[in-house]
């Protein structure tokens, strides 16, 4: 969709919507035109997210504490999963930090389309502003995560590696993932409602297949780059390579699905794009 001003002749506030044809990308003027729209939205997101919760913001810290201590007592104690050396609550812990922002990120952006859809039948702005809230609203209890993590890393003595100045670089892609992949399940799920019914499924099937619960090491090497093509393979292997030091940096895992992240990014975007036109009429 785009608004465009009916230009002369003196008629002032008055704009004709109607939908673009063919595929195109992102509008990045448009956005940064209702700019105070999108952080308005992320605002809301993170105000809504635990009201009305007695324990709050603590939520952001119980989730991933209390699967680190399941996978721990599971696959550390009972199943014998190797840890590259690493205690197992902090290597688990380490992984789930991008893991439960990434799921979380996915999940919500994938569902936001639906969740406003009295909006986007109403009123015009730029979609691509739903999808992406979520993705910035879930930094907030991804930096609230860390403050357990250098408790572990203080209890087990454990320091960063000078790698760590690349953790940005890991974070982008980490939220580049999670973006690409809410905008092609969002732009489907609010034409497809099925999407809403395979999400549980699809979050269990990703993260069994990512490796929170297991090194990358058990990978054999000719499938390694193959495995790479998931790009949270990099970003967390990466994150135990630059806060726990126990490998080298995967940088062919890191190169590999910084690539593949991209694709998903850009193609979700050209997908979100050439559907937009049909959001308010599926709705």
């Amino acid at each position: 969709m785009k608004s465009t001003p009916i230009s002369p002749n003196n008629i002032k506030n008055q704009y004709i919507i109607e939908a673009r044809k063919g595929w195109r990308i992102i509008d990045l003027h448009e956005l940064y035109q209702y700019r105070d729209l999108f952080w308005f939205f992320v605002w809301r997101d993170i105000k809504v997210l635990y009201k009305q919760t007695v324990l709050g913001f603590l939520w952001a810290i119980i989730r991933p504490v209390f699967s680190m201590i399941i996978f721990s007592v599971v696959f550390g104690r009972l199943a014998k999963i190797p840890s590259d050396g690493v205690p197992y609550p902090v290597f688990t812990y380490v992984a789930l930090i991008p893991w439960t922002y990434f799921s979380t990120s996915f999940t919500n952006s994938a569902q936001s389309l639906v969740a406003n859809a009295n909006m986007i039948t109403k009123v015009y702005f730029p979609r691509l502003v739903v999808p992406m809230t979520p993705v910035l609203a879930g930094l907030v209890d991804f930096v609230i995560s860390f403050g357990i993590l250098a408790v572990l890393m203080a209890w087990y003595g454990i320091a960063p590696s000078v790698y760590v100045l690349f953790l940005p670089a890991l974070i982008f892609v980490m939220m580049l993932t999670a973006a690409g992949t809410g905008m092609w399940l969002s732009a489907m799920a609010i034409q497809f409602r099925d999407v809403r019914h395979a999400m549980s499924f699809l979050v269990q099937l990703l993260m069994y297949s990512a490796p929170v619960v297991w090194p990358v090491s058990l990978i054999p090497d000719k499938y390694r780059l193959l495995y790479g093509l998931y790009p949270m393979v990099g970003v967390i292997e990466g994150f135990r390579s630059t806060l726990l030091g126990s490998r080298p940096m995967p940088w062919d895992l890191i190169t590999v699905g910084a690539v593949s992240a991209s694709c998903i990014a850009l193609s979700g975007a050209f997908y979100f794009c050439r559907m937009e036109r049909i959001f308010a009429d599926v709705a």
